[in-house]
């Protein structure tokens, strides 16, 4: 008897084949991990156990033990039964990008939460990518705008440099990430917000972006009550926006706040799976993460993406594991003091323990030269304020009277109201003209 023909089957129904044949079952809940008996998983693959009810929950393979794999979930656990079905979720590895995000905030699963309905976007990008090639890089020779004098006058960035800002709680970060996402110029800004309190989502969202940030910038949040797991997708996923911005010949900003949390999230990962603590209770896994967490960002032979990471510091402590790693892996910090920040000195910039890496590459001579006599200026007076309060520092020279004279006047420079935006060619002239003569 003659066979009918093979028929090629479509990819929808390949895949349910493929989901079939390689169904496991939950045996084992501890803590946070899910044990489960799954042919062939692969460590980050996106897994749904299915609950009784015929609803699921996506779990992302994280490490192996004998022949369980271990699964920690993107939502609750909460219904999951012992044996519960697990099966293969191909299409979590990517997140929407394209020009349906702009404008929008987004749960770390690419859901919106803005109550602005569907996102209707048909693009998407993958969540881990390689960082673009070492000689592939364009060059990093032109300044980037912030629209924020402390950082244009005196810590110049370039365009896709990549920047850490650190700083304690309370010393305005959240007021100066909203100024730069609403002033700086570049084509689209994405903020990746890990691990915030949901009250300060929207109060980000609608005081310190505003309608005007908002609208060239997409949001990804991730609340501090969610899934390690989902911490960590909102930073990949900003991360991905970004990169399908850059592809397309686009300048992008990318804020992540916080590179913290994101770290105490690898950190929960990594511990729940079995690998032992080191420095300070974090595993080597969180160390080797956050270089490929940064290397993404740069510029490439297309476009950019210039990236600055906030790390919580406590005590203006830069030398805790987290703060010092990320400090070694950027190409520059701005400090936030909060010293300067009970003076009510705004934005509370303390521009001398601050380091911008490529200023000298994106900034001219006379630019360069005055920005070195301010920070002489704020290091004079910041050594000797002490003395300064009781009256006892005589300057050595009329260099050092100068400079002591200028302090007020640079202190007014520093300045900025937080709905004020800078221009940067009149803050460099302004700095030029005040104190190049301090040189």
């Amino acid at each position: 008897m003659k066979r009918p023909p093979a028929q090629a089957l479509s990819s929808t129904e390949l895949e349910g084949l493929i989901g079939v044949a390689r169904e496991g079952r939950v045996t084992q809940l501890r803590g946070p991990v899910l044990h489960a008996t799954l042919p062939e998983a692969c460590v980050g693959e996106v897994c749904r156990v299915h609950r009784p009810d015929g609803s699921a929950v996506e779990a992302q393979v994280v490490g192996f033990e004998r022949d369980a794999a271990l699964l920690m979930p993107l939502g609750a656990i909460t219904a999951i039964a012992a044996g519960a079905r697990v099966t293969p979720a191909p299409a979590s590895a990517s997140f929407p990008c394209g020009a349906a995000v702009w404008g929008r905030v987004l749960d770390a699963l690419g859901q919106p939460i803005d109550g602005r309905g569907a996102l209707r976007s048909h693009e998407r990008a993958p969540l881990m990518a390689e960082p673009p090639p070492p000689m592939a890089r364009a060059r990093i020779d032109k300044p980037l705008a912030t629209g924020v004098r402390a950082i244009d006058g005196l810590l110049t960035l370039g365009v896709g440099q990549r920047v850490g800002l650190f700083a304690a709680a309370g010393v305005g970060k959240s007021t100066l990430l909203g100024m730069i996402t609403r002033n700086v110029e570049a084509d689209h800004v994405v903020v990746a917000l890990i691990g915030e309190r949901g009250r300060e989502v929207r109060e980000f969202v609608e005081d310190s972006l505003g309608p005007q940030g908002l609208a060239r910038a997409a949001v990804v949040v991730s609340t501090d009550d969610q899934p390690a797991l989902m911490r960590l997708r909102a930073a990949w996923a900003a991360t991905a926006i970004a990169e399908a911005a850059r592809a397309r010949g686009e300048r992008v900003v990318l804020l992540v706040d916080s590179v913290t949390r994101f770290a105490r999230a690898l950190r929960e990962v990594g511990l729940a799976a079995g690998e032992p603590p080191g420095r300070q209770g974090y595993p080597a896994s969180v160390f080797a993460t956050l270089p490929q967490l940064f290397e993404r960002a740069g510029n490439d032979a297309h476009g950019s993406i210039t990236a600055l990471y906030t790390v919580l510091v406590a005590g203006d402590d830069l030398t805790e594991p987290i703060a010092d790693e990320t400090i070694s892996l950027l190409d520059g910090h701005i400090v936030l003091s909060r010293r300067l920040a009970e003076q009510r000195v705004r934005p509370s910039i303390d521009a001398t323990a601050s380091v911008s890496r490529l200023a000298g590459a994106v900034t001219d001579s006379e630019h360069a030269r005055a920005a070195d006599a301010a920070l002489k200026v704020l290091a004079l007076h910041q050594h000797n304020e002490d003395k300064l309060k009781l009256g006892l520092f005589k300057p050595a020279d009329e260099r050092e009277r100068k400079r002591l004279a200028a302090h007020p006047k640079l202190l007014e420079f520093l300045a900025q109201p937080a709905h004020e935006r800078s221009d940067f060619a009149a803050t460099r002239e302004r700095l030029v003209r005040e104190f190049g003569a301090l040189a």
